[in-house]
């Protein structure tokens, strides 16, 4: 096939034979021979904009954001569109460049001014450098521009929740799942406003269906675990929950915390110590379980332990002991 042909195809809505096998072993994630087939058909037209931008967007898939950054760009160079802008801004946000993706988003609004996915990536990139306001401005205008963008709206609960506008973060979480039932991460992130509103009925049973919805998540199973421990109740059923979570995401500090305190509200001291210490060598700077451990070594007796970890805890977290009193946890 001629430059001139696979052009055409492109033109009459088609793509040609190699671009459309590509495209077929993308959606089955044989993304090594999709590239080839991309590569072939750069070498039919090596000016294509559309196939710099789907090569760039196997490469993305593939975890290797330098080359596909550099197939967006070429892409960009030949054609600019809203649509690649877009694209190369996910893959600067994946490299942890905020700057860079909010420049491309901000591109893609000027190209296509009605675009709500720039608006809520932009969003997404403002919460990645602390920058609240500009997040819930961009969220706002994805919304209104797509009144039924769930994502949108459980992006900016996160940032309400973030702000402790709990309030707020429960209407737009609320809103979500109702355009979309299934929303599992959305379920979830409202039952953690239940949580931090102490309202532990409503937390676990949204818990309840997100790890329904998505079993094999060890995070959902992870919330679920600590709402049960923290409301001291269930406590078998919140080990198990911690249990398969670092089975399934094993040497996670926040679930060895869990467990941690899980086992603390059991009096299984010994299994406490052990699970704090994993945790605090994972992450030394995790208040709670040094707060924890304390309590769990004052209990075995090791009140100079127990003194130095209450204020290594204290120094992280002020009111750190003021948490555990609400927990009913105390020296």
């Amino acid at each position: 096939m001629t430059p001139s042909q696979l052009r055409h195809w492109h033109n009459t809505g088609f793509l040609g034979p190699d671009e459309t096998r590509a495209g077929a072993y993308g959606r089955k994630e044989m993304i090594d021979r999709a590239i080839s087939d991309y590569d072939a058909a750069l070498r039919l037209a090596p000016k294509d904009a559309t196939v710099y931008d789907h090569r760039g967007q196997s490469y993305r898939a593939k975890g290797d954001n330098d080359r596909a950054i550099a197939d967006y760009s070429e892409a960009i160079r030949l054609e600019p569109t809203a649509k690649t802008h877009v694209n190369r801004g996910i893959a600067y946000r994946a490299k942890g460049d905020n700057d860079r993706a909010i420049a491309d988003y901000g591109d893609a609004i000027r190209l296509d001014p009605n675009y709500a996915i720039a608006y809520n990536n932009r969003g997404v990139a403002y919460r990645g450098k602390g920058d609240n306001d500009g997040a819930i401005a961009d969220y706002g205008e994805a919304i209104r521009l797509n009144p039924k963008y769930a994502l949108a709206l459980n992006n900016r609960g996160n940032v309400y929740y973030d702000k402790k506008h709990y309030d707020r973060a429960l209407n737009d979480y609320s809103e979500a799942i109702r355009l979309d039932p299934g929303y599992a991460a959305a379920i979830r992130n409202r039952g953690n406003v239940y949580l931090d509103k102490k309202d532990y009925d409503r937390a676990i049973a949204d818990y309840n269906e997100a790890v329904r919805l998505s079993p094999t998540d060890a995070a959902y199973l992870n919330s679920r675990c600590w709402a049960r421990s923290v409301a001291n109740r269930e406590l078998p059923q919140a080990l198990a929950d911690c249990n398969e979570s670092l089975r399934l995401k094993p040497n996670d500090a926040y679930t060895l915390d869990s467990r941690g305190f899980t086992y603390l509200r059991l009096g299984q001291f010994d299994n406490a110590l052990a699970d704090y210490d994993a945790a605090l060598k994972l992450n030394p700077k995790l208040a709670g379980s040094l707060y924890g451990r304390a309590l769990a070594k004052r209990k075995k007796s090791d009140d100079a332990g127990a003194d130095a970890d209450i204020a290594a805890a204290k120094a992280i977290q002020a009111g750190i002991a003021e948490e555990f009193a609400a927990y009913g946890l105390t020296q």
